[in-house]
């Protein structure tokens, strides 16, 4: 096929340079795909630093690992002009991502969106709602009117957690978050209480203010932080309360002291996306896109053009973006 334009890391550790790239032939189970919007997440940060748990990919390659497009090629299955939410392994193992105009997909890696379905909310949304919802309803057994406390709600994890907690059924969303911008976007989320996070905290400190904050015992910790937010959130839990850890963006270790875990029964609970099943990833997709037409869920996010990607990539590196940044063509 030909060469279209892609956003291509040539250097682990350095921003994407935008050039024409060829895109090979699909084979008999993929899909050619127009790309509307690919995200630049975490994820595709971490593997093109070259520091990630998957190991350092083989450059030059195209990177994202998601995106929102329309079908240009189909297989009988998904039809022509049917738009799409994608997957991709790129910087996870060889081959190219959603950074680029048209992109070749496997027909199990694509969703097909409703009608109404905003392809740059979507791409904002997509993996790390469907982490948010996952965390709480699959690992979490988040039960209707339970009081839920939403670590890091800030970030894109935390702000679909607050609302996607509300829509699971819980009685109660309490958020916490660094900024006062976040604390106040979190209340309008729908949170009925914040607190501040700190980062000179103590696990004594925290762990007051956050008791003040909720009404009585937490049942469930949506944590995508870690460290020690963690650690004075497992002391808000009620006998037998969950924990559901899926990031780590204060600290990779964190300082929970035994006789809270024994003398409550606490769980603590890893989670990740790549634990999914297809269909698992593709119904909690559909049901976070559901909720997005409904006008239920939205995150921070900024739309930039592919033609700028390396400044893009700069802006999310180094937390100077609004939210998640969205590349469209």
């Amino acid at each position: 096929m030909s060469a279209v334009p892609a956003a291509v890391i040539e250097s682990l550790g350095a921003p994407p340079r935008v050039v024409d790239r060829d895109i090979s032939e699909p084979a008999a189970d993929e899909l050619v795909v127009a790309v509307r919007a690919a995200p630049i997440t975490p994820l595709d940060l971490l593997c093109a630093s070259g520091t990630s748990y998957f190991g350092r990919p083989e450059t030059p390659y195209v990177p994202g690992v998601q995106g929102v497009g329309v079908v240009e090629r189909g297989n009988g299955q998904i039809a022509p002009g049917t738009s799409v939410w994608f997957a991709t392994t790129a910087g996870m193992r060889p081959g190219d991502g959603s950074m680029r105009t048209r992109v070749p997909v496997h027909e199990r890696d694509v969703v097909p969106l409703p009608d109404g379905a905003d392809p740059v909310l979507v791409a904002a949304l997509g993996l790390s709602a469907v982490a948010a919802w996952m965390a709480l309803t699959w690992r979490g057994e988040l039960a209707a009117g339970e009081q839920v406390l939403v670590l890091g709600a800030g970030g894109v994890v935390g702000q679909a957690g607050v609302q996607l907690a509300r829509a699971a059924g819980a009685g109660r969303v309490v958020a916490a978050a660094r900024s006062a911008q976040s604390r106040e976007e979190a209340l309008r989320l729908g949170a009925d209480a914040v607190v501040a996070l700190e980062a000179s905290d103590t696990v004594d400190d925290l762990a007051e203010r956050m008791i003040s904050a909720c009404d009585g015992p937490v049942d469930l910790v949506l944590d995508p932080v870690f460290g020690v937010p963690a650690a004075a959130a497992v002391r808000t839990l009620r006998t037998g309360g969950r924990l559901v850890n899926l990031g780590s963006s204060a600290a990779e270790t964190a300082p929970i002291d035994s006789s809270t875990l024994r003398s409550r029964l606490v769980q603590v609970l890893g989670y990740t996306n790549n634990a999914l099943t297809p269909q698992q990833r593709s119904d909690a997709l559909n049901r976070v896109v559901a909720e997005a037409v409904a006008g239920n869920v939205t995150v921070a996010h900024e739309q930039m053009p592919l033609a700028h990607a390396a400044q893009a990539w700069a802006r999310q590196a180094e937390g100077r973006a609004t939210g998640r940044i969205v590349l469209t063509p």
